[in-house]
């Protein structure tokens, strides 16, 4: 990877446009380009990452491109049990062997340049005219495919171009029980879609680390605070949308989550629809805009299942609970795989954990939501942002291999849904503000946006390394 350090860094001195504050960010973080060739040289090179799905390769001999900054890798499965990471280049004249998706025929990976050929294990098998080289007495272990170090968990596949990285367990241990009670690892492909963005990656996914945004940037999901806040006067504070609504917990390495503070709609909580509108109406309601404006995390399914509860509750019932079970029930009746029902599980729906350094995961029942935000290889001020739609499904149904649809029109309703436009909506904004000659530093709330500032603070431990 590129690097390009400032001679302020160099001389052992930290700019001060790159600081991390206690109360906020500096600016340069997100708009110098050597800041960014920092993050390839030090972070992308040294830390644990998502390269893909495992849905993305569910057969064997089906691989997948992943590139990160100018650096390219292809991951490979091997077996029924088993994936391979390589760097995507063939040792003769330097060629990459694999461009995006597919799968190897026979298990032959063949450069198409001059026909070397390796299998699935990295081990060459052929050479052409392979007297020529290295006075005739080259090896296959000579031009062996180089391997890197490869994770499968929770339905990831991770990966780490250090070879001398630390154990995947222990990076991974502060999430790891939240991600199994969830059963990520269960989860499988409905949609993916791949966004380009006009922002840094950072900012990209900082837009999700919390739920401070939704009244401003989503008002139909929160009408009576989007009420308030663009109201024509304001004279005292929401209260009932207080920090205490969603609580957040920042982790070691980088990690962190949000979750419901108070009781969620599973846990009966439906007095803020009013006593006006039947419960099972204002619930589901509210639950289908998130199917009509995003299709994932609540699908269509699920709403109907809600509604099938309509003049059935008695005025002792809790609707939360009540929801819970016909979910259960039927789920169980076709062998779909779903979280335990307790509280702590139940209290994640609707959430967010986030794994450093860039996918975050959205666990809802049955379903999952996952962003990953991934950055320019040259241009701070630019990234791509995916989104993964993904649910558990029978047992007994087949897998689907996940494909990627590319966005060309991020704007259009016909390409993107409604809250993603919204909420990338402000990435341009947000850039633009960022490079402003006024600008110095992002401020920061301190309940709010805590896991903005926990992962910077292990960025840095990264990027100030020596």
């Amino acid at each position: 990877m590129s690097k390009i350090i400032p001679t302020t860094q160099e001389q052992g001195e930290w700019p001060e446009r790159w600081k991390t504050l206690d109360h906020g960010i500096r600016v340069g973080r997100y708009i110098d380009r050597e800041f960014l060739d920092l993050e390839f040289e030090k972070l992308w090179s040294k830390t644990w990452q998502v390269a893909a799905r495992v849905d993305a390769i569910p057969d064997v001999n089906d691989f997948i491109t992943y590139d990160i900054g100018d650096q390219s890798v292809f991951l490979v499965r091997t077996s029924e049990d088993s994936i391979k990471a390589y760097h995507n280049v063939c040792p003769h004249r330097g060629t990459a062997l694999t461009l995006d998706q597919g799968s190897f025929e026979h298990g032959n990976i063949i450069c198409p340049f001059h026909g070397w050929r390796w299998n699935t294990e990295g081990e060459n098998q052929y050479v052409l005219e392979r007297h020529e080289f290295r006075g005739g007495k080259l090896c296959n272990s000579d031009v062996a495919l180089k391997s890197l170090p490869c994770e499968e968990y929770a339905g990831f596949v991770f990966i780490n171009f250090d070879r001398d990285c630390g154990p995947f367990e222990e990076y991974i241990a502060p999430v790891k029980k939240l991600l199994d009670d969830c059963i990520i690892k269960d989860m499988r492909h409905y949609w993916w879609k791949k966004i380009p963005v006009p922002s840094n990656w950072k900012a990209a996914q900082e837009a999700f680390f919390e739920g401070y945004h939704v009244p401003a940037t989503h008002p139909q999901l929160e009408t009576a605070a989007a009420d308030f806040i663009y109201g024509e006067t304001i004279e005292e504070e929401y209260e009932a949308y207080g920090h205490h609504s969603v609580d957040y917990e920042s982790f070691a390495n980088g990690h962190g989550r949000f979750y419901a503070g108070r009781a969620s709609n599973y846990q009966g909580n439906v007095k803020r629809f009013g006593p006006d509108k039947d419960p099972v109406d204002a619930m589901a309601d509210r639950l289908q805009l998130l199917v009509d404006g995003m299709d994932a995390q609540v699908l269509q399914h699920d709403v109907d299942l809600l509604r099938s509860l309509r003049g059935k509750l008695g005025e002792d019932d809790n609707l939360g609970a009540e929801y819970v079970k016909v979910l259960y029930s039927d789920a169980a009746k076709v062998n779909r795989p779903m979280p335990e029902a307790k509280p702590e599980i139940l209290s994640q729906w609707g959430g967010m954990i986030y794994l450093f350094p860039n996918v975050l995961v959205f666990p809802q029942a049955g379903n999952a939501m996952i962003y990953r935000a991934m950055p320019d290889p040259e241009d701070p001020n630019k990234g791509t942002f995916e989104i993964f739609s993904t649910r558990t499904l029978p047992e007994d149904a087949p897998r689907e291999r996940a494909t990627c649809e590319v966005v060309t029109e991020p704007n259009s309703p016909d390409q993107v849904y409604l809250i993603p436009r919204q909420d990338l909506g402000n990435l341009e904004r947000i850039q633009k503000g960022l490079r402003s000659k006024s600008m110095r530093q992002i401020w920061l709330a301190s309940h709010n946006e805590k896991l903005i500032l926990n992962m910077h603070q292990e960025l840095d431990k990264y990027v100030q390394s020596p």
